[in-house]
């Protein structure tokens, strides 16, 4: 089986697609009510009414537990409010700070092909940390993106300190995929410590400003969309996209 590193850098839509919907939510959203609009949106993208859609949100503090989560691994379950969720992955924490990126892509535009769409999505997030000089790299053993740490003592096993920074989550319905991904620009990384965040129990997580990077979560959208646009395709605003016809 060939490793992430060896897939394609690119998950392009077939020619003549229509651009995908950028929408930015303000404020703090719901959980719940996110998943409703992302499962909604999933259906119509399958069904041909709407574009594909890559949805930047905020959450209000909350801990989400994937199709893989521990129940040991929930450390502090009365601290905040915990969803079950339909997602791959194991426990992770959003809140304030975060950038939550929901996609809601159709792979049947693209590619039929799981394993080379994970990669495209750490690749984008790569991209993005690039763009503030910041080296995200991923791991074959395990999903998201990670920042290595040579500031830090190494591991027990010798292996040098690293923090994870993305995080990455997806679910695929008749192969339009939502959820998504997280980027830590300005979190509260206390409040990690009441999960194994993804189930790994011997790494720390960071974000952009424990880096010491005085970044907004304005300046991570623009890089955002510039990566996306290299690895993804075209993107349009909600208004735009509306006058596209349907593909």
């Amino acid at each position: 089986m060939s490793l992430r590193d060896d897939l394609s850098a690119t998950f392009l839509p077939l020619p003549g697609s229509p651009a995908v919907e950028w929408r930015t939510e303000p404020g703090l959203t719901e959980y719940p009510g996110a998943v409703t609009f992302m499962e909604e949106r999933a259906a119509a993208i399958r069904a041909g009414h709407a574009a594909e859609l890559i949805w930047l949100v905020e959450h209000p503090p909350l801990y989400t537990a994937g199709t893989s989560a521990r129940s040991t691994d929930l450390l502090a379950p009365a601290r905040f409010p915990v969803f079950e969720t339909g997602r791959g992955g194991e426990y992770t924490y959003h809140g304030p700070g975060q950038r939550v990126a929901y996609v809601m892509l159709d792979l049947k535009r693209r590619r039929e092909d799981v394993r080379a769409f994970v990669a495209a999505l750490e690749t984008w997030i790569i991209r993005t940390l690039a763009a503030f000089n910041v080296r995200g790299e991923r791991r074959e053993d395990r999903v998201g993106v990670w920042v290595a740490r040579p500031d830090r003592p190494p591991l027990p096993d010798g292996t040098p300190a690293e923090d994870k920074i993305a995080a990455i989550g997806i679910r695929l319905r008749r192969w339009v995929s939502f959820h998504g991904i997280a980027i830590n620009v300005e979190p509260d990384l206390s409040h990690f410590g009441g999960i194994v965040p993804c189930g790994i129990a011997d790494r720390g997580v960071t974000s952009l400003v424990d880096l010491g990077l005085p970044v907004t979560i304005h300046d991570l959208d623009s890089a955002l969309r510039a990566a996306f646009e290299q690895v993804f395709g075209p993107v349009a605003t909600e208004r735009e996209a509306s006058r596209q016809p349907a593909a």
